[in-house]
């Protein structure tokens, strides 16, 4: 009995994540209670959201603001709904987590565009700020470089600025997709961090993108704000980095853990399994109270001024349709 015990252990212990029937089949009165509530966490946080795009859409007018703004702060409920279909469908967690890094890879492109838009865009920014010193020697990449000069805002160094988070937007996605097809191949795996796996060149490479994505994020915030104090950009940019830390810090301790034995084999879960399925847990628990908070510094009032400041290229559009219909009955009077 002990040995026929075992051998169940060891199939579990070195096996691929359960199926989803594997799941429902050992729910328990405790874990039914679990995974109820964090399922209700993932829906009330999406129903938040969804009441917030609703209002950003009666009261922002269809500007690149509010497109980045629904987009920033969409990131903890979608990071919640795709650990909730993780928690649930263990086989699909691989899915679910490439999902959440190529959705955050992409908020940290719109949160440096936000910060930008906040002022009117890119030619306000520049009218603002233009020739103006700005300290470069910020973390992660270069926060020990004191001895670097301070630059000047130019068109140049936006450019620059843009595409340092740009890059992570588009490598992310395509080394995401890349891992996707060497697990479905089975190829890659977490397990493997040997030089003669890709995991070890995939996650560096990874790494070595999100702290050049990350610096220019740093430069913009340092410049922007004092400014925007009043559009509350330091909460923000707090949230902004809990949810980073979560996403991506957590995970990869809890990984690291799973893989030096700290975390145990509990069938049917291996110990890899185990630890994402315990971090996809944490992740929605964590993500309903960000979705809570970002629904306090997002959802706010406009006032007439800032308006007026967002309106410019509908009031374009507006006349460049109004032109065009006046060139249209003109040569309908001519005919």
């Amino acid at each position: 009995m002990t040995e026929a015990a075992n051998q169940t252990l060891d199939l579990y212990c070195g096996s691929s994540p359960p199926k989803a029937g594997d799941i429902l089949m050992n729910l328990n009165v405790p874990t039914i209670i679990l995974y109820s509530v964090l399922t209700l966490m993932a829906v009330i946080a999406n129903l938040v959201y969804f009441e917030e795009v609703i209002y950003l859409v009666r009261k922002v007018p269809p500007t690149n603001r509010r497109t980045t703004i629904m987009w920033v702060s969409g990131a903890a409920p979608v990071i919640a709904c795709t650990s909730c279909v993780g928690m649930w469908v263990p086989l699909a967690s691989m899915i679910t987590d490439l999902t959440t890094a190529v959705y955050f890879a992409v908020v940290i492109h719109k949160f440096q565009k936000m910060m930008i838009e906040e002022f009117g865009g890119d030619e306000a920014f520049l009218k603002r700020f233009e020739n103006t010193p700005v300290k470069i020697s910020t973390g992660p990449c270069c926060c020990c470089c004191l001895c670097l000069p301070f630059a000047k805002i130019s068109r140049r160094l936006m450019f620059v600025l843009k595409l340092g988070t740009f890059q992570l937007a588009f490598f992310r996605p395509v080394l995401m997709i890349f891992t996707l097809v060497l697990w479905v191949n089975g190829t890659f795996s977490l397990d493997d961090l040997t030089p003669s796996g890709p995991a070890i060149w995939i996650n560096t490479s990874l790494g070595v993108s999100t702290i050049v994505a990350l610096w220019p994020i740093g430069i913009v915030f340092n410049k922007v704000k004092v400014e925007l104090k009043n559009q509350k950009i330091i909460p923000k940019f707090t949230l902004y980095q809990i949810t980073f830390i979560l996403t991506q810090l957590q995970a990869a301790i809890i990984n690291i853990s799973a893989l030096a034995g700290a975390i145990a084999c509990a069938p049917p879960f291996s110990p890899t399994a185990r630890g994402g399925y315990m971090n996809q847990q944490l992740l929605i628990m964590e993500m309903f109270i960000i979705t809570l908070l970002s629904r306090m510094y997002y959802r706010r009032k406009y006032n007439l001024q800032e308006i007026d400041e967002m309106q410019p290229s509908v009031k374009i559009e507006d006349a460049h349709n109004h032109f065009n219909g006046t060139i249209a009955v003109g040569e309908i009077v001519r005919v």
